[in-house]
């Protein structure tokens, strides 16, 4: 992976508009979906608010070259349709040539860096819906923890109504990641209890002016057909990191057949399996679906 470094540093070097022309000449995807009707998004947008654990290595997504390598794997995988990261992940995978037909989500807020006091504070920093209708992707996905005890909170939910809104306005798609969570110890922490979790829900469910774009993006917990009744909103399922790789794939099958559950958005399990293999994860995962 040296090599390919080497390039795409040379690249933005001499010829950083060439980022601009990849993404104006990308084959866009006609869909969201897969040839069964379903969405399987890789997520690498981690490392952009300091979260580069994975397991027991405290910076294993910080090697750039070793993460595009994974993720360039992942999407030559059959059945996998886009790729969810923030701009410095998107431009190097727009250089290299391989997002011709996948859905292209950009991350919107990653200021809420991971273990900080301000990690509720999440401001949106990174794509705007403005960019992502230039660059001719399909939609933004924004975090929203919602803490009761934050005062911070409210310009949380604000700050997603507007990308809502404006993602809304341009027909792209909203993907909104919401969590209940609460501090504790000095560390926020998401409650991944059911009634938390839909509580989350149908807060960010009434978001912005429109829903008629907006999806949302939901941890796998107990009782999720209940979970899932909270909502009409189109869903798709996170993965977080596993500990237990096939407890986790029972869990997000039975998930899926739920009718508002379109697909999965998976990264660190899937970029990072235990046993190495990602093309056999991936594969794992595409055949939930």
């Amino acid at each position: 992976m040296t090599d390919v470094v080497r390039r795409l540093v040379a690249k933005r070097v001499h010829e950083p508009e060439a980022i601009a022309e990849a993404a104006a000449n990308r084959v866009r995807a006609g869909s969201p979906f897969n040839d069964k009707g379903r969405t399987m998004i890789i997520a690498a947008d981690h490392p952009a608010r300091g979260a580069n654990a994975v397991g027991g290595n405290p910076t294993a997504m910080a090697d750039r070259g070793e993460l595009l390598e994974r993720l360039c794997l992942a999407l030559e995988r059959p059945g996998v349709t886009g790729v969810l990261a923030t701009a410095d992940v998107v431009d190097d995978l727009l250089l290299l040539g391989v997002l011709d037909g996948k859905t292209v989500l950009g991350s919107m807020n990653r200021t809420g860096l991971a273990g900080s006091s301000f990690e509720i504070d999440d401001r949106f920093a990174c794509y705007d819906a403005e960019a992502i209708e230039r660059m001719g992707f399909d939609g933004g996905k924004t975090l929203t923890r919602i803490c009761l005890d934050d005062p911070a909170t409210p310009s949380v939910l604000e700050n997603t109504a507007r990308a809502i809104n404006d993602l809304a306005d341009r027909k792209l798609i909203a993907m909104v990641e919401p969590f209940l969570s609460v501090w504790a110890d000095g560390r926020l922490k998401n409650d991944l209890s059911p009634d938390a979790v839909i509580k989350s829900i149908t807060i960010a469910a009434g978001l912005g002016r429109s829903s008629a774009y907006t999806w949302l993006k939901l941890p796998v917990v107990d009782d999720m057909e209940r979970v899932l009744a909270s909502s009409t909103l189109p869903a798709v399922l996170l993965g977080g990191e596993v500990k237990d790789a096939d407890a986790a794939f029972a869990a997000w099958q039975r998930a899926l057949t739920q009718p508002t559950v379109q697909g999965l958005v998976v990264g660190r399990s899937l970029l990072y399996p235990h046993d190495g293999d990602v093309a056999k994860a991936v594969d794992t995962a595409v055949g939930l679906l």
